[in-house]
């Protein structure tokens, strides 16, 4: 398709409600092990460091690539053979969770704590592992050629995991606040059996997303299988684990894929250190929890939706690594705003105009760097290669911004500073963007 005469109405495919649901049953386990796991702890009077603690089950999320190639490769019995691959794990996945949200509707945190941590992590271990048979599947809702449809995938994507966080988190607090009003004891527990409906509600919509269910990927797989030694379990094992790696490097080069890899991993590292240390920054400015959340959560929610629709539409008219170096240069200025406004008295117009303008250059960066990944990967190896490569850019993000606290202890409060610091970190990333600009069909 040419990019050129391409418009919005490519947000109207029957495919993008597909991936809008997809994206949707991906972003709504973090309602269960975010929201709802810290409301429910500290509703039973759980301590702040508990409940801080508790959070660390979110790391799984950065190392799901380690065991995605056996989700690339094994087969759930009879289950793949009637639905396919993909929905057979996303299905087992989903079951999982429901099982740990009925253990947990039995237990009360305060005499079951280990347990009642256990079985979050569980399911933290489940989502993260689904995401990685979603990504999947969403890429393979698209031709490979088909470059303009995979920008707009990517966006609906990102539109559909805020949809099942934000508005499924909404509608799980309404639950639980109702269900507190009118004098229900266990509340909570309650609202764990509402959230299983909904879960099955999921699953009934994804029986009806359709999945590819040629052997193609399965007989490529088997040809690198037999290159390392016929059907040996040892063969298996090395093809499961090296092929996926060995043709990512086979395809772009041994000195493109470093270069890719080092840009993935540094891209959005700046954002992320804004992003960790933003709620502190707005409550030292001195706005109030009202502010905070009418500004940054409540316009934040509707303008990452809006400009990741955009977003998605400005990354076909203009090309993906053109959309990348944009937004990244969006992304540094948007930093630059909050300098200004540290430097500067308080003022609501310019909270919300640099929370704003901050959130647009967010949603276009996101959306062109998962289109990016997308496109990147092999489909013999889909979820494996697409997993690393997420993981790579969330291991970055994790790993340096958690040391954004200590860079503005460092300087002494200075936010302005280190505002201008966060925005210099996109420099390095974006100069590996450059020198492999060129390499790509899809540019």
């Amino acid at each position: 398709m040419d990019r050129e005469n391409v418009g919005l109405s490519i947000y109207f495919d029957n495919r993008m409600l597909r991936i809008l649901l997809l994206g949707a049953i991906s972003g709504f386990p973090w309602v269960i092990i975010g929201s709802s796991l810290s409301l429910w702890l500290k509703d039973y009077e759980l301590s702040r460091s508990t409940i801080g603690w508790a959070g660390l089950i979110f790391g799984v999320y950065a190392i799901n690539f380690l065991w995605a190639p056996l989700i690339d490769r094994i087969k759930i019995p009879f289950l793949t053979k009637k639905i396919g691959h993909r929905k057979s794990w996303i299905i087992s996945l989903q079951a999982l969770i429901l099982m740990c949200l009925i253990l947990w509707s039995l237990l009360n945190p305060v005499d079951n704590l280990e347990m009642v941590i256990l079985l979050g992590l569980l399911i933290a271990i489940s989502s993260a592992s689904q995401d990685i048979t979603i990504d999947a599947l969403r890429i393979e809702q698209i031709a490979e050629s088909e470059r303009a449809s995979m920008a707009a995938g990517a966006s609906i994507a990102v539109v559909g995991w805020w949809t099942g966080y934000k508005l499924g988190g909404m509608l799980t607090l309404f639950v639980a606040d109702y269900l507190d009003s009118i004098g229900v004891i266990n509340y909570w527990q309650l609202t764990f059996i509402f959230i299983c409906f909904i879960i099955l509600l999921f699953n009934i919509g994804l029986l009806f997303i359709p999945e590819n269910k040629s052997d193609d990927r399965h007989n490529a797989q088997k040809k690198d299988q037999e290159y390392f030694g016929h059907n040996g379990l040892s063969a298996w094992i090395i093809s499961t684990i090296i092929s996926p790696l060995s043709s990512f490097f086979k395809k772009n080069g041994l000195k493109i894929s470093l270069l890719i890899i080092g840009f993935i991993f540094l891209f959005k590292i700046g954002e992320a250190f804004l992003g960790r240390m933003s709620i502190i920054f707005y409550d030292e400015m001195g706005f109030s929890k009202s502010d905070i959340a009418i500004y940054s959560k409540g316009l934040g929610w509707i303008t990452t939706i809006t400009f990741t629709l955009l977003g998605g539409w400005f990354s076909i008219k203009s090309g993906v690594v053109k959309a990348l170096f944009i937004s990244g240069i969006a992304m540094a200025i948007t930093n630059i705003m909050f300098s200004v406004m540290a430097w500067s008295e308080k003022s609501e117009l310019l909270f919300a105009a640099a929370v704003l303008l901050d959130d647009l250059a967010a949603a276009f960066a996101t959306v062109a760097f998962v289109t990016f990944i997308s496109l990147l990967v092999d489909r013999t190896y889909t979820a494996t290669q697409y997993a690393l490569l997420a993981s790579l850019g969330t291991a970055g993000r994790t790993l340096m911004a958690s040391s954004s606290g200590t860079l503005v202890d460092w300087l002494q409060g200075d936010w302005g500073i280190f505002f201008i610091i966060t925005a210099v970190m996109v420099i390095p990333s974006l100069i590996l963007l450059w020198f492999i600009r060129k390499k790509f069909k899809f540019s």
